[in-house]
């Protein structure tokens, strides 16, 4: 097991969540207590600690957020007209590293992180290398040049594990697909219940 793989397991042990539906995640295991000696004797939560796994399950869940830019997503929620929680997803789920993910190009969305920076996604014919670049409604994402020979590319579109979503299209062929337009939560394949509403009022204290 990698470092990488164990460090996901200790995410879903601490959150108690088997965050991405992955086969062999230890909360497969039925265990009903956190993680360490101590599991077994966790007090039940406050309102401020259920606010906070809120916003760690949905910051967990698109890999190597930072607070700092967790934070910034929040505030363009509310700069925004509309549900508070839905703009927050929306914006989260426009990000490259999660529409690549979405579209099944990768396995992983820590996987999808490294293959935008290392430049295999392209957008509107543009190489684009940075994670939390933004995706408009109908931009064309695309995987570029030697990557589309990659195994572990033709293996992630053909994994029956997971499906492609109706807010994106996918020519699995081609390997290209366009971002239709922002989802709503329900619209939102999590493997997990995300509470967003907790989210705002985690951070809106």
């Amino acid at each position: 097991m990698t470092k990488r793989e164990a460090s996901k397991h200790k995410i879903d042990r601490r959150l108690g969540v088997n965050l991405w539906g992955r086969a062999k995640s230890p909360l497969n295991r039925n265990r009903q207590y956190g993680p360490g000696q101590h599991g077994q004797k966790r007090k039940k939560p406050t309102d401020y600690g259920i606010q906070l796994m809120a916003k760690q399950r949905l910051k967990g869940y698109y890999g190597n957020i930072t607070e700092g830019q967790f934070r910034r997503y929040y505030h363009e929620a509310v700069r925004r007209r509309g549900d508070t929680g839905e703009n927050l997803v929306e914006l989260l789920e426009r990000r490259l590293d999660a529409v690549v993910y979405r579209m099944k190009f990768v396995a992983t969305v820590f996987a999808a992180r490294q293959f935008v920076s290392h430049g295999h996604a392209r957008v509107n014919g543009r190489r684009v290398t940075i994670p939390s670049y933004l995706v408009k409604d109908g931009d064309l994402i695309e995987v570029s040049g030697k990557a589309k020979e990659m195994a572990t590319v033709l293996e992630a579109v053909v994994a029956p594990d997971r499906n492609v979503p109706d807010y994106v299209t996918v020519d699995t062929t081609a390997l290209k697909g366009n971002f239709v337009r922002g989802p709503k939560l329900a619209d939102i394949p999590y493997t997990v219940q995300m509470e967003p509403h907790l989210v705002i009022e985690y951070y809106s204290r």
